[in-house]
């Protein structure tokens, strides 16, 4: 039976920024996002497993669609489930324009606020729109956590330590940063990338559902779709050793995806994610029920 325990919900891929290192190349032209039946449809599966607890609404940016947003909150309350939002906060032009955007969906069941808070979101100071929801989201007794992603930079070694430099910042390799953010980046030959670091593949705690209804384990990397079979159903019958992706992946990392398809690659790459998004790319026409949509690998839609 799966263990799935929080829904991450993609209202929409469309946002008012287009940062370099987000994983669903969002953008002000990007298309799809869902509406209020289909998210009510998606909670509805959700109860039917029977072990989701919260809810987390993301984008792109969710605030742009605010009506439905709100509406879904109250949903997932009725539903005994918590409630988050990852938010770039471009709505806070002040500290009032905060509260009254942070307090409906307070009474309406949010618990918590995760907001974008680094220069890719114009965040510079105190009176900057993060800083200004952070601090509302708190003052309404939000649970409120910042997402600081900054860009890219080389961290040498101490002096006289052993190792090579490695790449800090936060970012993740994956969707527009693999290709917007690797240039000049130490890196690795492919097949020392054996493993995957970040997701769980074997008993995922959680998914990504896009507005075209794909369930994503990692962005990009889907299980199925929720509008084709129930999510019950995707989840009960995933077996992550049969799935023609995450097989490999388990048994032996990016390097297993490529040796497993002999797909063309690169000869290094910054890390796992960088990898692993890549060789997906290229396989995209080899596997395309299981490497979608067209949004999480750069192909605009509209």
């Amino acid at each position: 039976m799966s263990g799935l325990r929080e829904l991450h919900l993609l209202l929409t891929y469309q946002c008012t920024f287009e940062c370099d290192h987000c994983f669903v190349w969002g953008s002000p032209n990007q298309t799809g996002t869902m509406t209020l039946a289909q998210v009510r449809r998606l909670l509805d599966q959700g109860e039917a497993l029977g072990t989701i607890r919260a809810v987390c609404f993301e984008g792109g940016e969710p605030f742009l669609y605010y009506p439905t947003l709100l509406e879904a909150v109250r949903e997932v309350k009725a539903r005994g489930w918590r409630s988050e939002v990852v938010t770039n906060a471009y709505w806070a032009s002040s500290h009032e324009d905060a509260i009254v955007a942070l307090r409906p969906l307070m009474e309406a069941g949010l618990a918590a606020v995760w907001v974008s808070d680094d220069a890719y979101h114009g965040s510079t100071d105190d009176a900057s729109p993060p800083r200004l929801a952070a601090r509302a989201a708190r003052e309404l007794g939000l649970r409120t956590s910042t997402i600081a992603i900054e860009p890219p930079c080389v961290v040498a070694p101490p002096p006289g330590a052993k190792g090579r430099p490695i790449v800090g910042g936060g970012v993740r390799f994956r969707g527009r940063a693999a290709a917007k953010l690797t240039d000049g980046l130490p890196s690795r030959r492919w097949q020392e990338f054996r493993t995957c670091p970040h997701e769980e593949l074997e008993r995922p705690s959680r998914v990504h559902i896009d507005p075209a209804g794909f369930v994503h384990l990692c962005q990009g990397l889907v299980l199925g779709n929720a509008w084709q079979r129930r999510l019950v159903d995707i989840m009960c019958q995933y077996d992550p050793w049969e799935h023609p992706i995450c097989g490999p992946l388990l048994g032996a990392g990016p390097a297993g995806l490529i040796r497993s398809f002999r797909v063309k690659h690169e000869a290094t790459y910054v890390d796992e994610c960088h990898c692993c998004f890549d060789v997906r790319r290229r396989l995209r026409h080899r596997a395309p029920q299981w490497l979608a949509p067209d949004q999480m690998y750069g192909v605009p839609q509209g």
